[in-house]
């Protein structure tokens, strides 16, 4: 993780970067698309959430995989571009991206819950282990339905991914040319955890078994 409070020289970048990671992360996709579509104001429709899951619940499945690539999007550019100017200032856009998201000044800090901005920031750092925690998340939603508890699940489970690749690959089991770095293990980490907060009454909802399904059964 970068070092926050070090040289000046070292850390004006990281803080610019940081800046800028929120500010583009901040950008409330769904709200956007759903107010110049006519939808409405996506904060006052199901969930409230302007995330694509909850746009998604509108009818409107193209709206909600347009938000769902233009969140995803924030992450995996935020990392990318920052990463010109070095691993800790792309650590740090990734989880400003992610915090921007969640917490945009524009909205009063009432953002969404970062799953797919997480998910782009996870493919930025790790396409291998971005496919895997989106694999889980897919494997979970269509056993379970529910969108909340895929998210939870593949988010929490990218840190251990993570670790496990570069066990294997210490090991000489798997190429090393598969991308990880051990750095980026506490970010996922917290970045998880982050999700996980944000998900707090999905939680609740899903252990009192009123959480409402992403589909029905046929």
């Amino acid at each position: 993780m970068p070092d926050l409070f070090g040289a000046f020289s070292y850390t004006w970048p990281i803080y610019m970067v940081g800046v800028a990671a929120y500010g583009l992360g901040s950008i409330p996709f769904g709200l956007l698309l759903t107010r110049w579509t006519g939808v409405g104001d996506i904060r006052e429709i199901g969930s409230g959430n302007i995330g694509a899951t909850n746009v998604f619940r509108t009818g409107h499945k193209r709206l909600a995989l347009a938000t769902l690539i233009l969140d995803f999007s924030k992450g995996i550019i935020a990392v990318v571009a920052a990463g010109i100017y070095g691993p800790d200032c792309a650590v740090m856009a990734g989880f400003c991206a992610v915090a921007g998201h969640m917490f945009p000044i524009w909205l009063k800090f009432k953002g969404g819950k970062g799953v797919a901005t997480t998910f782009g920031v996870i493919f930025g750092f790790s396409w291998v282990i971005g496919i895997l925690s989106g694999l889980t998340w897919i494997t979970v939603v269509v056993l379970f339905r529910y969108s909340s508890l895929g998210a939870i699940v593949s988010i929490s489970v990218a840190p251990v991914f993570l670790t496990s690749l570069l066990f294997f690959q210490r090991n000489g089991e798997i190429p090393i040319w598969l991308p990880g770095q051990p750095q980026h293990i506490a970010l996922f980490s917290l970045l998880a955890l982050l999700v996980l907060v944000r998900h707090y009454q999905n939680i609740r909802r899903l252990l009192q078994g009123k959480e409402t399904a992403i589909f029905k059964r046929k």
